[in-house]
């Protein structure tokens, strides 16, 4: 996938009708806890549509969503039991089964079909191609998806990533840090640090973005994630669970305006403006995809899948190394014409 112009940030989207449900009594729910990676905002934002809608109530679940520390925060709470599901990021996931096997969480829908890693970085920083980086300094959360795939992506494009320094900052200053010059480069969800530099006073012609998958970097973004033990002992909970989610999402890039409000409630002092733009660009590169168009969202290539799996572990040492069906499950998933784009 080539990245699209930072100014192009219009999606095409369809509106789809929501036929009425029928929620179980109070009585008959099933508490559910979710985790998010990050702060509500509008691209993760079709489980809190779930929940406003009543989809989950409808299927019998009381979904509580709550915002998270990052990927890798997300899988260690689902995988210690404190939350039953999450949203996290597939990369970080086979790292996960690699280390604690028997405790990993398993994918069972993916969102994002392709990876939202990347880098940026302002022009007068003269950093133009990958080859330009050593000698500078790149800054994140040691949690972030972004930071902890850098050596895919110095293995991807032959840089030495010993030559690059890595600084762990706060993940609400990274953005600040970059513009102020404390830092030459920060790593970062594309749809995330582009739409928050541009908040706060960055210029699109001032900015040079690297998406770690224009560079061979092939690996699958965020997934719908439960507890092993559940997926086991509880498949028809899970296959609720994504019916309601799967139907979220439709609706979601349908009408994105749905999703941010549904942020908003959550956060009063979310921008729609911006977070209308971060979602529509979030779904323009990362969940519509020549794969999706043709076969739905949620499914993984398989072929597609083990080359990840097989780069992620080369590049981090893994072993024992994680097999497919270790890392994502697609037997929950709704038919594929419930999961088809609008």
């Amino acid at each position: 996938m080539k990245t699209p112009s930072l100014k192009s940030l219009a999606l095409a989207l369809s509106a789809l009708a929501a036929p009425a449900l029928t929620a179980l009594p109070a009585s008959a729910q099933t508490a559910i806890k979710v985790t998010l990676p990050w702060v509500f905002q509008g691209p993760d934002s079709f489980m809190l549509v779930a929940v406003d809608k009543g989809y989950y109530k409808a299927e019998g679940l009381d979904v509580t969503v709550d915002a998270g520390r990052g990927s890798v925060d997300a899988l260690n709470k689902v995988a210690s039991g404190a939350y039953e599901f999450g949203f996290a990021d597939l990369g970080n996931l086979v790292q996960f089964a690699s280390e604690s096997p028997d405790k990993a969480p398993v994918a069972v829908m993916i969102v994002y079909d392709e990876g939202p890693f990347s880098i940026f970085t302002l022009k007068s920083s003269g950093i133009e191609k990958p080859e330009d980086m050593a000698g500078h300094s790149l800054g994140s959360p040691v949690f972030d998806a972004s930071f902890k795939l850098f050596p895919a992506f110095a293995e991807a494009t032959g840089i030495d990533e010993s030559k690059v320094e890595r600084i762990n900052m706060d993940g609400k200053l990274r953005e600040t840090m970059l513009l102020r010059g404390q830092v030459d480069m920060i790593s970062g969800h594309y749809y995330s640090s582009y739409i928050d530099l541009l908040q706060r006073g960055a210029k699109p012609e001032d900015l040079t973005s690297f998406l770690y998958s224009d560079f061979g970097v092939d690996f699958y973004g965020n997934a719908v994630l439960v507890q092993r033990e559940i997926a086991e002992e509880n498949p028809e909970l899970v296959k609720k669970f994504l019916r309601a989610t799967a139907r979220a999402v439709k609706e979601v890039l349908a009408d994105p305006e749905v999703g941010v409000a549904a942020a908003k409630d959550r956060d009063g002092l979310l921008n729609a403006e911006m977070e209308l733009a971060r979602l529509k660009l979030a779904a323009e590169t990362l969940i519509y995809t020549d794969y999706t168009r043709a076969n739905g969202f949620g499914d993984a290539d398989p072929a597609r899948l083990q080359r990840s799996i097989d780069q992620i572990s080369g590049v981090f040492g893994l072993d024992p190394k994680p097999t497919p069906a270790q890392v994502f499950d697609a037997s929950f998933l709704p038919p594929a014409e419930d999961r088809v784009l609008p």
